[in-house]
């Protein structure tokens, strides 16, 4: 009886789904326990076997957690919005629906045959309007809300209107907008309706407002900073450039202090935790406002050493600040103008890593300090954003290392205001152990006193005041795309309008054309019914524009992370058409138990949606403030890739560099200055391609053989030995499939796959030319080979279908969870997977005899007990403790120790098929039914670990005769010291020893060592 795991697997797979085994219920009388996975982006490309490392994972906990009786929730759904599927729809005018839908029937497939244990009855999709008209719906909470810092919390904008009516704004704390009008009550009354909301948008944890943003021309977006890598587009690799437009934020800097004080109550990876501490960045400090000469307007500056404030010899603004075209002079308008446009190239987290890069320019403004009124001459600089602090920076060369080296760089003033300190080399950072000096009120006081004495100062003079400030900075919510959340709003006269919930979801129209309009407008624009009747409260044609009930609606649509900000409260009641999710389940589930996701999403989704929890939380929506309990982040499964080497299309044959002896012998003026002297370009014909072998500077021979014979005319140059080749070697990734074990490509496969090297030259390991179409007749071309991440892009991915096909799920199952810690990242190797099948198969035959599923019902040995018993305590810490690849080393030297006993027995291999299950499910499912049962093995409990049978009744002592060991006795572990020597001096073998002798003495360590002496 083989174990068919082809039959095994599809047959359970089938029962779950028929049987919903995994579907949990909102009322039950078990704890409860929520496993969360970060849904996927459903890509045309499918799963690859990287992906399920972190499902493997959560699956293995969920099932055990049902073991040991939870009620356990495990969905799954997708976050279905994105821009891969709106490219393809640019590109072929498919419907980004429709795409959308054959990816995720090719998900669920794969998810489905690799045995997950998710309650797919729970299933959402941020791109479904069942499912985003909950993402309108709070997005309409935040439009509808302030932060009321008093309270520390967020409210309804009732509430701030109500005092607004009654006081005015002057006492009003609140997270809101800089340089707030003030107004009394009456004056708030008389505004117009139009003013007053204008002033509510100040306030709202949603607002409109001209925002610095990164926008990427190539997909016709703006982009989080999370999306941009290396200044270009983290999807399509695209230029980014910085331009102000009017976009929706939400005003995440209102919780900062929260989500810092939030991470000591949550069970995440302390790195993670580091990440995010630094992106919000608190900092202590004083805002101070510097006068500008010649004008009413003021620089306010925050800065963490006001105490420094003497040191200031000039200032830098960003290129972006609303004050430089103001203050710019005519004499350097064009010089600014010029750095502002080469600047807008440069991302936000480019600028932030540049530290070596040292430009500005002078704006020919000066400010005057607040106490000495010095002049200041202010500049901008790329080193300064406009998103940080004030977009300003008061510039203290010698105490700031980056001050210092721009001062230096353009010749700028450094006074020293530091005792005793030499400024000549560099700023002076250690401010702990700083003492003021020529600065006036200041002289004299170390750090901490200067500080409190400088802010006393500047609140008393009217010119500053103590502050907290944060790095982080409200967050971007528009998209310029098509495929993603429409927002619920209208506008009336300018102004935003919220549609009422009851009219939710506000759907996605249909577009002719996914590019934005010719005019600049989002793709939205292109749709011809899309605009809001007040009075009917429907989507209506554009066409009917000109009667007063119809408005525009926002042609913007939400960013790729507002569908994943909550979707983990949805999944407790996601078929609630009437609530976000009703007060019983979300009191009874509370929060996610486990999470298991990618540590890229630190300062995405997982900042966001810790956000977005902590307002549902003050809205009384959700009971707790932080979403999940514990976070795993998985390592990374790597691929090998491989590579061809391409010799670059142009070749050229110059004189080499002649060394210095030979430059002295030479008569050549045109050698003596040892340049290199060009002779000759030659364009080849057809692409080449060299093997590994050629890979460097061993090319220059093949290729040189091979220009004789296919350039002839230029022999007399390739053979003079004073002539070079002049070339470059391009690193191309190859498919992994067109490579076999020994690193050969298949090189006819390889021209199929890419036709454009259809009439290339294959240059083989040996330096012969590589027929094509024929016997190589031992020709090879060797790749190179390198550990890389697994991705579509670097052709290094392996198919989970192929591997589930070949050795079976459970082997992908345990083979992933083999390969290493979980939090680790480890190379993946196809051809390790075969030993798992193979320990799977040994398993299977334990429950095999005679060709037959047979147990045995007699009573187990105490060795097979102790066998089973210490793998029970050993996978349940393992599991426990998320150590999931040292279980299965369990799982094979339990299986191999049984194997040696001959064991059979149903007392063993029953529970053995429970431990198994977490990781091995179809297998474990297939045992329990042929051991008679009729219920799934998923819902029995755990096997029980019993402490007795590890403990040692007796103890095999090593016995020595005057410290060297001579045999070993085993004896039970309670005879006492007497009985131990009467044993020992029984035995044969110590007669032989002693041949008659009697020993001087007899030392005995029970349990330990037994030595004779004498």
């Amino acid at each position: 009886m083989e174990y068919n795991f082809r039959k095994i697997e599809a047959d359970w797979q089938k029962y779950w789904a028929e049987n919903q085994t995994f579907k949990a219920e909102n009322n039950s009388t078990k704890p409860k326990y929520y496993v969360l996975d970060m849904f996927p982006y459903p890509s045309g490309a499918g799963l690859h076997v990287g992906h399920p490392l972190g499902y493997i994972a959560s699956d293995i906990y969920a099932r055990y957690k049902r073991h040991k009786g939870f009620n356990v929730l495990h969905p799954q759904g997708y976050d279905s919005f994105g821009l891969p599927a709106e490219q393809y729809a640019i590109q072929t005018g498919q419907h980004p629906a429709i795409t959308t839908e054959e990816n995720i029937k090719t998900y669920r497939k794969q998810l489905d045959q690799i045995g997950f244990s998710f309650d797919w009855s729970r299933e959402v999709r941020t791109s479904d309007p069942n499912y985003y008209k909950w993402t309108q719906w709070i997005f309409i909470q935040l439009f509808n809300s302030w932060y009321h810092k008093t309270t520390d919390k967020a409210e309804d904008i009732s509430t701030l209107i109500a005092i607004f009516s009654s006081e005015g704004n002057s006492k009003v704390k609140a997270a809101c907008d800089d340089n707030i009008e003030v107004f009394s009550a009456d004056e708030w009354k008389n505004f117009s309706e139009e003013k007053q909301q204008k002033i509510l948008l100040q306030y709202r944890l949603t607002f409109l407002s001209e925002t610095e943003v990164n926008w990427c021309p190539g997909l016709g977006t703006v982009l989080a900073n999370d999306e941009i890598v290396n200044g270009v587009s983290e999807r399509g690799g695209h230029q980014v450039i910085r331009k102000k437009m009017m976009q929706w934020s939400m005003r995440i800097t209102a919780y900062a202090q929260r989500l810092l004080d939030g991470m000591a109550k949550i069970d995440w990876p302390q790195p993670l935790k580091d990440i995010q501490t630094y992106w919000i960045g608190r900092s202590e400090g004083a805002m101070v406002e510097f006068n500008i000469q010649h004008s009413t307007f003021k620089i306010p500056v925050f800065t963490t050493r006001p105490d420094t404030i003497f040191g200031v010899s000039f200032m830098t603004l960003a290129p972006e600040h609303d004050l430089v075209p103001i203050i710019t002079t005519p004499e350097q308008k064009a010089v600014v103008e010029a750095y502002i446009k080469s600047t807008a190239k440069r991302s936000e987290l480019e600028r932030m890593a540049d530290v070596k890069t040292i430009s500005g320019v002078f704006t020919g403004a000066y400010a005057l300090h607040p106490f000495s009124g010095k002049k200041i001459p202010i500049w901008i600089g790329d080193y300064v954003l406009a998103g940080y602090g004030t977009g300003a920076v008061m510039a203290v060369p010698c105490g700031d290392q980056r001050d210092y080296d721009f001062a230096k760089h353009f010749n700028l003033e450094i006074p020293n205001i530091f005792e005793g300190v030499d400024i000549s080399e560099g700023a002076y950072t250690d401010k702990e152990n700083s003492v003021i000096a020529n600065s006036d009120f200041l002289n004299g006081l170390p750090y901490k006193k200067a500080m409190k004495r400088i802010i006393d100062e500047t609140e008393q003079q009217g010119v500053g005041y103590g502050k907290v400030n944060f790095r982080l900075r409200d967050a971007v919510f528009s998209r310029q795309r098509y495929w993603g959340e429409p927002f619920p709003v209208y506008y009336k006269n300018g102004l935003p309008q919220m549609i009422d919930a009851k009219y939710l979801p506000i759907v996605l129209p249909e577009v002719e054309k996914y590019l934005p309009t010719e005019d600049g407008k989002p793709p939205l624009g292109n749709a011809s019914v899309w605009s809001w009747d007040t009075k009917t409260n429907k989507i209506v044609s554009n066409d009917l524009m000109d009667n007063e009930t119809v408005f525009q609606l926002e042609l913007n649509t939400m960013p790729g992370w507002a569908g994943s900000s909550s979707y983990f409260n949805r999944y407790m009641d996601p078929h609630n058409t009437e609530e976000f999710v009703s007060k019983e389940a979300v009191e009874y589930w509370q929060d996610v138990d486990l999470y298991i996701g990618g540590s890229e999403h630190a300062t995405g989704h997982l900042l966001y949606s810790r956000f977005w929890q902590k307002f549902l939380f003050d809205k009384g929506i959700v009971p707790v403030d932080e979403y999940a309990k514990k976070l795993i982040n998985q390592g990374m499964i790597t691929g090998t890739s491989a590579f061809v080497y391409r010799i670059s299309n142009e070749i050229q044959i110059r004189s080499r560099r002649l060394t210095n002896d030979e430059i002295k012998e030479s008569f050549s003026e045109g050698l003596k200055e040892n340049k290199d002297l060009e002779i000759k370009n030659i364009e080849l014909n057809c692409p080449i391609f060299v093997s590994k072998k050629f890979s460097g500077k061993e090319a220059n021979e093949v290729l040189n053989d091979y220009l004789k014979k296919n350039f002839p005319e230029y022999i007399d140059l390739l053979e003079n030995e004073s002539m070079v080749l002049s070339y470059s070697i391009n690193n191309l990734h190859a498919d992994v499939s067109l490579v076999n074990a020994a690193d050969e490509l298949d090189v006819e496969a390889f021209k199929m796959w890419r036709p454009e090297y259809n009439d290339a030259i294959f240059i083989g390991e040996n330096g012969e030319v590589l027929p094509f179409g024929e016997d190589l007749g031992g020709a090879k071309y060797i790749c190179g080979r390198e550990v890389e991440k697994m991705s579509k892009s670097k052709y290094n991915v392996v198919n989970p279908d192929q591997i589930c096909e070949e050795y079976g799920a459970d082997s992908l199952r345990m083979f992933e969870m083999f390969l290493g810690p979980l939090e680790q990242s480890k190379p993946w190797k196809t051809s390790g997977i075969s030993g798992v099948l193979s320990f799977l198969k040994k398993l299977w035959k334990l429950y095999i005899v005679d060709n037959k599923f047979s147990v045995s019902e007699e009573n187990p040995s105490k060795e097979e007990f102790k066998i089973l018993h210490k793998t029970i305590k050993k996978v349940e810490e393992d599991i426990d403790n998320f150590s999931f690849n040292t279980s299965v080393s369990t799982f094979m030297i339990a299986v191999n120790e049984l194997t040696a006993l001959k064991c059979n027995k149903r007392a063993i291999l029953e529970p053995m098929a429970i431990l198994m299950e977490p990781y091995a499910p179809h297998i474990a499912e297939e045992l329990w039914k042929n051991l008679g049962h009729t219920t799934s093995v998923s819902t029995v409990d755990f096997s029980i670990f019993e402490p007795k049978y590890l403990v040692e009744s007796s103890k095999e002592y090593p016995v020595s005769f005057n410290g060297k060991m001579r045999f070993k006795i085993e004896l039970p572990l309670d005879l006492s010291v007497k009985e131990i020597e009467d044993a020992v001096m029984a035995h044969e073998k110590t007669q032989e020893q002693l041949q008659g002798r009697v020993p001087n003495k007899v030392i005995i360590v029970p349990g330990k060592i037994i030595n004779i002496v004498g």
